[in-house]
């Protein structure tokens, strides 16, 4: 079997983090790149057998993930969230990949959980993500929030979901929603982008329409609705932030 490398980066994660290392015990090295938690995460990280390293700057997503990247040694690397899951049915599938190595990465279909309820619509399901990859065949985009893996080869995908509980109270969907919002502020005024008041309101509407609507988010019944309105109000409060660090550099 090839080596296999699982990199994590984490903050704050240790209501999560003991579950997410469990879920994937199995590889041959685990990295968590710590990003100056005030609770134990990195402690139990490293009680759970991982490579704890900390580097408590914040560069943004996907500069921290190509820093647990560069620590990784093995052949294969398995990228997961702290608030991600492997089952056992995508773990055969990742080892299958691994050893007939059709492909240079490979994506998994990601299944989201929302307060409690699993979310098919929405334009939640499937997510699509790339996870899994050769380590010299691939590297994170420089994005600060929703970066990618760029992937030098071919891609495949695999069929079993890796499970996300991402939002487990609304409390993780206030936080998530400043947090978001602020990154991708940040992000759109590096690139350059302006926006309006009017342009926010506008993109938050259609942001619902988008979610509830056209991606079926009316069959996640009162989930769907929650979904739909946090996708607004994320959408409108980045596009407000824009345009207040607009104003404040004039």
């Amino acid at each position: 079997m090839p080596r296999l490398s699982v990199i994590i980066i984490a903050r704050n994660e240790a209501a999560n983090i003991r579950a997410c290392l469990e879920s994937v015990a199995w590889a041959d090295e685990i990295i968590v790149v710590d990003s100056g938690s005030a609770d134990d995460t990195a402690r139990i990280a490293r009680e759970m057998g991982a490579k704890v390293y900390v580097h408590a700057d914040w560069p943004g997503f996907g500069p921290q993930k190509n820093r647990a990247l560069g620590y990784a040694t093995g052949l294969w690397v398995f990228s997961i969230d702290a608030d991600e899951r492997v089952t056992p049915e995508l773990r055969r599938e990742i080892e299958q990949a691994m050893t007939e190595a059709q492909a240079e990465g490979y994506y998994c279909p990601r299944l989201s959980q929302f307060c409690g309820k699993f979310i098919r619509h929405c334009g939640w399901y499937p997510d699509d993500v790339l996870r899994l990859f050769k380590r010299d065949a691939g590297k994170f985009s420089d994005s600060l929030v929703h970066e990618s893996v760029l992937l030098t080869g071919k891609a495949a995908k695999l069929k079993n979901p890796l499970l996300h509980y991402s939002y487990l109270t609304q409390d993780d969907v206030e936080r998530k929603v400043e947090h978001y919002s602020n990154a991708a502020a940040q992000q759109m005024f590096a690139a350059g982008k302006r926006s309006g008041m009017l342009n926010a309101v506008l993109r938050g509407g259609w942001a619902f329409v988008r979610t509830y609507l056209l991606r079926a988010g009316l069959l996640d019944g009162a989930a769907g609705w929650n979904i739909a309105c946090m996708n607004a109000r994320t959408t409108y409060l980045k596009y407000r932030k824009l345009t207040a660090l607009r104003a404040a550099k004039s």
